[in-house]
């Protein structure tokens, strides 16, 4: 019988006992184990991997069908389960042992799969597929965390770490876990800190990259091209780090205005400007005018969408950017 795992709990009865969960999101498999199943099945649970099983299948069986060493309400969670073991599964269900529970896992089954028909075609046993998390879905994970932690983010961060972590919500989990730590006597977190935090964080070489081509060095910026070997996923951060900078820079240009010293316009940013970067930026102050900024700043913005919708010319399309719109451009 088949399942969606949010409809799980309401299909939870003591009378199914053999529980197969499959798919490629294995971050979300865990947590409906350790959050549903688990609580609901038993506290004695026994772990097993397939190939444990297929190697000692007399001594597996034996230990199931005597009783030697389960007592009542034991769960038996059996780990990266394929084919090779649905005659093992077929017979212990068929024997009927009604205090003992199962939780197979799998990784992607096709519709082929003979474990996959057998569990979709019996309404004795539940099958929950669980596909890869979206963009959205993990966005949204971000956005309860950083609600119920009430720490204060933009939309456009948050989007930034969900885009990062690659379709996987162990990862994601995994930097939110870095950044609450972190937050611990903080109530808010800006994009510099959290590219320095987690391991979604840029490199020294897109951070240069970055800092090169705002100042418009042209030598520098074009060796950092031709050593790098840039990613879809690259060029997202290169644009978005050069969004942060970018709006650094026109904080620093209006307050420019205001005081007229550089020095002082600088040193008085929060947060602090890095030692190695405040001579750079005082190049880039001198050469980019405020309109200037907010232009740039608009054309990153919509070189972002186009990025994402060309994925496989990504790359070719950053660099054009960058040539064309920075280093060989004069204001």
């Amino acid at each position: 019988m088949i399942v969606k795992f949010f409809d799980l709990k309401k299909n939870l009865k003591n009378n199914i006992n053999f529980y197969l969960l499959y798919g490629s999101n294995s971050g979300l498999i865990e947590e409906t184990i350790n959050n549903t199943l688990k609580p609901n099945l038993s506290i004695n649970i026994f772990n097993y991997d397939e190939s444990e099983i297929l190697s000692n299948t007399d001594e597996f069986k034996d230990g199931i069908f005597n009783k030697s060493f389960f007592d009542k309400d034991k769960l038996i969670i059996i780990n990266r389960a394929t084919d090779k073991i649905l005659h093992i599964i077929e017979e212990i269900i068929d024997k009927d042992i009604k205090d003992l529970k199962f939780i197979i896992k799998s990784g992607v089954l096709e519709k082929k799969s003979k474990f996959r028909k057998f569990f979709e075609a019996s309404k004795s046993v539940i099958i929950i597929p669980f596909y890869e998390d979206n963009y959205q879905s993990l966005t949204s994970i971000a956005q309860i965390f950083f609600r119920e932690k009430k720490i204060g983010i933009s939309a456009q961060n948050i989007n930034y770490i969900a885009e990062r972590a690659k379709g996987n919500r162990i990862n994601l989990k995994n930097e939110l876990e870095k950044i609450e730590n972190y937050c611990q006597k903080k109530k808010s977190i800006e994009f510099s800190e959290i590219t320095k935090l987690t391991n979604l964080s840029e490199n020294y070489d897109i951070s240069e990259l970055v800092n090169q081509c705002i100042a418009q060095n042209k030598r520098k910026t074009l060796h950092i091209l031709n050593e790098n070997n840039s990613v879809f996923e690259d060029n997202i951060l290169i644009l978005r780090t050069f969004l942060y900078k970018l709006k650094r820079l026109k904080k620093l240009k209006n307050q420019l205005e205001i005081t007229n010293n550089v020095d002082t316009a600088i040193s008085s940013y929060k947060p602090p400007i890095f030692w190695m970067e405040k001579d750079l930026i005082k190049q880039q102050l001198k050469i980019w005018s405020l309109s200037k900024i907010k232009l740039l700043i608009t054309q990153v913005n919509d070189l972002e969408l186009l990025v994402k919708k060309n994925s496989e010319v990504s790359i070719c399309i950053m660099n054009n950017f960058i040539l064309e719109n920075l280093v060989l451009t004069s204001n």
